[in-house]
């Protein structure tokens, strides 16, 4: 039975396909959210945001069930490098930063005590250590060995689908992460390191796939044709996107602390004055 999408050399059509490996692993996700948060919910009653919570948790879980089921995740693991690209940035630059959004601090804080994680996380969540780290992810998890050996089998397509998630969570620890004492304090810190480790350095092994002179992946060379997508244009998409296809994400989330971080100093300034407001300038004096 095929319960986790890879690639099988088959010819692509249409026609919906099951992968029942990908269903339980989406129900014990939102399963285990929705059980905890009710049991939550009874011992201590609702807390102030939770509603919203729930909300972003819900996006971050649909957004990830996209990008691993048909057709999107039957596409990318054994037909269009565009698509895997595709895949790698849903799961990096937008379900898991929802899924850290709606997860509150004490489902994170309960499971962090009981496997003794938080040296481990404290560690990550420094922004040269997550930003290396993301960065060494993107870069083994497309190096044509990795893609060919792992997508090629059900077990290392869904662990190469993990991993991305879980370099997500290493990637957006530093700034939104739901314990409070792992995100880093300076905005300016967090605009440079968002810049850096998931806008800048991306670019360089986005370039070696667009301008490579030949197909880098045996498993989309090799694949049906799926719209008439050449192995080489497919290919340079997946560049292009791995270059530019972070830029919505990025520049929105650093202008928003950008604004946040105004709108901070501007509250500061106004608690320095009197309560009268400033003082009135001094009169001269006659002489």
């Amino acid at each position: 039975m095929t319960w986790w999408c890879s690639a099988t050399r088959q010819l692509w059509d249409w026609t919906p396909r099951a992968y029942p490996g990908i269903w339980l692993a989406m129900a014990l996700l939102i399963g285990g959210y929705v059980l905890a948060t009710i049991r939550h919910v009874r011992r201590v009653g609702p807390t102030a945001g939770e509603r919203r919570k729930w909300v972003w948790f819900g996006l971050g879980a649909v957004v990830l069930w996209v990008a691993t089921d048909w057709p999107v995740g039957a596409l990318g693991a054994g037909y269009l490098a565009s698509v895997h690209m595709l895949q790698y940035l849903l799961y990096t630059l937008v379900a898991a930063p929802l899924l850290m959004l709606g997860t509150p601090d004490w489902m994170v804080r309960s499971l962090v005590v009981r496997l003794r994680l938080h040296g481990a996380l404290r560690t990550l969540a420094r922004p040269v250590v997550a930003g290396v780290a993301f960065n060494v992810v993107l870069v083994a998890t497309h190096a044509p060995w990795t893609v060919d050996t792992f997508r090629g089998s059900q077990f290392g397509s869904m662990a190469l689908d993990v991993i991305w998630l879980l370099s997500g969570f290493v990637l957006w620890t530093p700034l939104i992460s739901p314990l409070p004492e792992l995100r880093h304090p300076s905005p300016a810190v967090k605009c440079v390191y968002l810049f850096l480790a998931s806008g800048a350095i991306p670019m360089l092994p986005g370039g070696i796939l667009t301008f490579a002179s030949f197909p880098l992946y045996e498993t989309y060379e090799l694949a049906p044709r799926v719209g008439g997508l050449s192995a080489d244009s497919d290919q340079q998409l997946a560049g292009i996107m791995m270059k530019i296809g972070n830029i919505p994400v990025v520049w929105a989330v650093i202008f928003a602390i950008f604004v946040r971080w105004a709108m901070s100093e501007k509250d500061d300034a106004g608690d320095d004055l009197p309560a009268g407001g400033p003082p009135a300038a001094r009169p001269r004096e006659l002489a």
